[in-house]
């Protein structure tokens, strides 16, 4: 003899089954990509600022308008890349395009046809080094920029227990 199903006593206001949850578009995973392109961002910034102050000190700190330059350069990337890590805001991102485009602009041109009487090779290891150092800034600080600001397009869903998915009192 079967016997028949028991049924649980129904409370008004409490859901019979569990929260449906709707998978997001994207992987969890890649709600982290503005992370990753920060890290890879400052990374990229602070190795081209020790590069620069390396070879401030050990041959353009002597030159002309050359060497406080690449002095220069060293400070501002320290200051870039340690925003970058610091301050979750669009300036940081923009400062290390510009930085790594900046920086770059001006080794390919010492490296051409010459840049304030220094005529730098595309050589070396310093040289590879901070330029690689360059593109993973400019890549690092455009995949969070463009990560943050398809994070930011995106509409936020209320939270459970949120007042506003609730229907609950707003405070």
């Amino acid at each position: 003899v079967a016997t028949p199903p028991t049924r649980t006593p129904c409370v008004v206001g409490q859901p019979t089954s569990p929260p449906f949850h709707r998978p997001t578009a994207l992987p969890a995973r890649s709600g982290n990509l503005w992370l990753l392109g920060r890290g890879l961002a400052a990374a990229g910034v602070l190795l081209s600022a020790a590069v620069h102050l390396v070879l401030d000190f050990d041959w353009f700190s002597d030159v002309d308008l050359v060497g406080p330059a690449f002095l220069l350069n060293a400070i501002v990337g320290i200051v870039i890349g340690l925003a970058l890590l610091l301050w979750r805001h669009v300036l940081p991102l923009l400062g290390g395009i510009a930085f790594g485009i900046s920086t770059l602009v001006a080794f390919y041109i010492s490296a051409t046809v010459g840049l304030f009487g220094v005529h730098e090779t595309f050589g070396g290891h310093q040289q590879v080094l901070a330029e690689v150092a360059e593109w993973v800034a400019i890549a690092g600080a455009w995949l969070a920029l463009m990560s943050e600001r398809r994070k930011a397009g995106r509409p936020q869903r209320p939270r459970r227990g949120d007042p506003a998915r609730t229907g609950g009192p707003t405070t």
